[in-house]
């Protein structure tokens, strides 16, 4: 079954982009050691720089440093200068590298990818330069959107530069991922983390999602648990291992995982709570008997309510209600329907609580809570209908009955059982 992907809002392409060092620093470290440089085996030959004005020069150093600084204005009006009057197409290109920026920072992705392409085309430039500006290339075609030219301008910039590095497969498995393409994605996740000893948090999102993408459910889950092990005390390790967990279908896992985080005070949220809760009772469901993980969804619910964490809302109260009444505790689960139903926009806790009351013969107090069920709208209009007619049968009120189970006749749902009803009851026309 194809799952919605979990982490793409948090493993997005978040770029901390700094423009490439001044010109005048890169004439100055021209003739030094080749092994000081950044791409020492480059395949491309570096060509002769052609950046001789001292104007231009210091143009684009203000330029520059102004698109570092965030004074837009400034860097605009200095680098279009540039780009418009020097003769240089080192300058030039530079200049471009400097506008992408300013585009980027703006939300122009598109203008950005523009620029850099035509500085690279430009071809006057030392490879220090001409590959982080391909490099940076990938990264701003990879916020357009265009995840397979992201991916291909990787394996030329590290075929013809010569460089690897874990950023540069991290960049490319975040590629990989977006395309749909996870068991790729995995094998340059797994590549990255691979290189360093300090791989960042969101190549391990990307990963887990990736293995679960991919039916590899059973890392993907090692992996979540892995990381909250390393993390106890980061909610966002924990919600992401459990999110994977569940993902997976292994309940007992996260749940283990939650009971941990919850002994070691690390549920700090009213949703991890409710979280918790619902695991214990989806969990429950596959059991012969679901009372004992109901009970402890109540006990949860009991102590996040306690402690303040969780407030007074429809979905906690709601939630405490189905849990008591899985677990049996049919009296605390009417009183937390009841708390429920002045917070609620449907009629669920009413329709609930009324179906507990009936089932114990109290249909006078039931009647009401059905009645107003109703007038705020329920999934299953037909079965409250029929419960509606129940309590006025319990009440002796037969015409109230059969205005009910009319009702409910006209619902598909209910339809057949409500005109047998009828039938027996002689109303039935």
């Amino acid at each position: 079954m194809k799952h919605a992907p979990l982490f793409k809002l948090l493993a997005g392409a978040t770029l901390a982009l700094t423009i490439i060092a001044a010109p005048v620093a890169h004439a100055a470290h021209a003739d030094k050691d080749k092994k000081e440089a950044l791409y020492p085996n480059a395949t491309r030959k570096e060509p002769k720089l052609d950046l001789t004005s001292s104007k231009d020069q210091k143009a684009l150093n203000e330029g520059l440093d102004a698109v570092n600084a965030g004074d837009t204005a400034k860097a605009q009006t200095i680098l279009q200068s540039v780009l418009d009057k020097s003769r240089s197409k080192y300058a030039q290109a530079l200049a471009q590298q400097g506008l992408a920026s300013l585009k980027y920072n703006a939300g122009d992705t598109k203008g950005a990818i523009a620029l850099l392409s035509q500085a690279l085309a430009n071809g006057v430039m030392p490879n220090d330069t001409y590959f982080q500006l391909e490099y940076e290339l990938a990264q701003f075609q990879l916020a357009d959107g265009q995840y397979q030219a992201a991916i291909d301008t990787l394996a030329k910039w590290r075929a013809e530069g010569k460089k690897d590095t874990a950023d540069s497969h991290a960049l490319e498995g975040n590629a990989y991922y977006r395309l749909g393409k996870y068991p790729e994605a995995v094998a340059a996740m797994k590549q990255a983390i691979s290189m360093t000893d300090k791989p960042k948090s969101s190549w391990n999102q990307i990963l887990m999602a990736s293995y679960a993408e991919s039916g590899q459910t059973d890392e993907a889950a090692k992996l979540a648990e892995q990381q909250y092990d390393a993390n106890p005390n980061d909610a966002t390790a924990l919600n992401n291992a459990v999110a994977v967990m569940m993902q997976a279908q292994k309940y007992p896992e996260a749940i283990k995982l939650m009971e941990k985080a919850k002994a070691q005070g690390a549920l700090k949220s009213d949703k991890d709570y409710i979280n918790l809760a619902k695991l214990y009772l989806v969990t429950g469901q596959n059991e012969n008997d679901p009372k004992p993980n109901a009970l402890k969804a109540v006990k949860t619910l009991n102590d996040g309510m306690a402690s303040g964490v969780i407030p007074s809302s429809y979905e906690a109260y709601k939630l405490l209600g189905d849990a008591n009444y899985i677990a049996g505790k049919e009296t605390d689960a009417v009183a937390a329907y009841r708390k429920a139903i002045p917070m609620a926009t449907d009629g669920e806790a009413g329709v609930r609580a009324g179906q507990i009351l009936v089932v114990q013969n109290k249909n006078r107090e039931a009647l009401p809570l059905i009645q107003q069920g109703i007038a705020k709208g329920v999934q299953h209009k037909g079965s409250a209908y029929m419960l509606l007619a129940e309590a006025e049968r319990g009440l002796k009120n037969k015409p109230a009955a059969i205005a009910a189970m009319r009702k409910a006749a006209e619902d598909p749902e209910t339809a057949a059982k409500a005109k047998e009803w009828l039938r027996k009851a002689g109303a039935g026309k």
